[in-house]
């Protein structure tokens, strides 16, 4: 397996990141860093691009990986590096994996030719990242009301990896919990372990009673229409990517106080959440072996 890693750009999940993989005995270099960075002794970090690549079997970028398409997402850099600079210098031996790759970004791989796999497609790291997001969501939940999670009325719409693990959560710490799904099979799940269900496209029957919503769903579920619904004391959290699932602009002049809680586990979590990606990427390696 390659054992030369170089991680590109991030924030402080890639420097875990480099510290796990160095833990675990592999070479491993860091670029886009200020000299602060707490790393491991035998953590190289660079400074100068082209160095950084002859250093590396394989470039890991960030999760995600640009914010527009065109530069590295690298907010703990005072450099500007662009996508296509990066994979104009990337060698036809060396891989790159990445994490949320965009259609866009793909095509700028398959113009240099560059071979790019995306580490956010793996079914072991979005279960695992449920984990920060959901205690990060509970965090905020604390924060910003005024009553106990206990004997609150909570409704966690969709139940995919997030929505299930923040079901089980909140349950646990005693909220009366209501999840929506789409199809009959989630639905009878729901209903199995103990939560009340309904069905997503029939939620503006019962958002008047809760006390917190948490959305998991990454479309417009909550419109206008279904925030004239909700009460002024209820907190919305909204745990989607993007383009997220809540008019926002609708809830504020509703006067409905929501929150767009966006990557939480590089927030509250780092360390675990650059674990996870640098078990993940492991993985990957290895099964490329195969």
């Amino acid at each position: 397996m390659n054992n030369r890693f170089l991680v590109c750009g991030g924030d402080l999940r890639q420097v875990e990141i480099a510290n796990t993989l160095s833990d675990y005995g592999y070479a491993v270099g860091l670029y886009g860093f200020p000299q602060e960075v707490e790393l491991k002794p035998s953590v190289k970090l660079f400074s100068i691009l082209n160095k950084a690549l002859e250093f590396a079997d394989v470039i890991i970028l960030p999760l995600p990986c640009s914010l527009d398409n065109k530069t590295i997402n690298m907010p703990m850099s005072g450099k500007r590096l662009l996508i296509s600079e990066l994979f104009e210098q990337i060698q036809n031996s060396q891989i790159v994996v990445a994490g949320h790759v965009s259609s866009a970004i793909t095509g700028i791989a398959q113009q240099y030719n560059v071979y790019m796999l995306d580490y956010y497609d793996r079914e072991e790291l979005k279960v695992l990242n449920a984990i920060p997001t959901v205690e990060g969501a509970l965090k905020i939940a604390m924060e910003e009301t005024v009553f106990t999670i206990h004997g609150s009325r909570c409704m966690v719409t969709g139940y995919g990896r997030i929505g299930k693990l923040l079901c089980h959560t909140l349950k646990s710490l005693g909220a009366v919990v209501t999840a929506s799904a789409r199809t009959q099979s989630d639905l009878a799940w729901i209903k199995t372990f103990g939560y009340d269900a309904v069905k997503t496209a029939s939620i503006e029957s019962i958002v008047s009673a809760q006390d917190i919503i948490f959305n998991t769903i990454p479309s417009t579920i909550f419109d206008k229409k279904i925030l004239e619904r909700v009460s002024k004391d209820c907190l919305i959290i909204d745990l989607a990517s993007k383009p997220g699932g809540v008019d926002i602009k609708a809830a504020s002049l509703l006067g409905i106080k929501t929150i767009w809680a966006l990557s939480i586990p590089g927030k509250v979590a780092p360390v675990t959440a650059g674990r996870i990606i640098a078990d993940t990427i492991i993985n990957l390696m290895k099964e490329l072996v195969v």
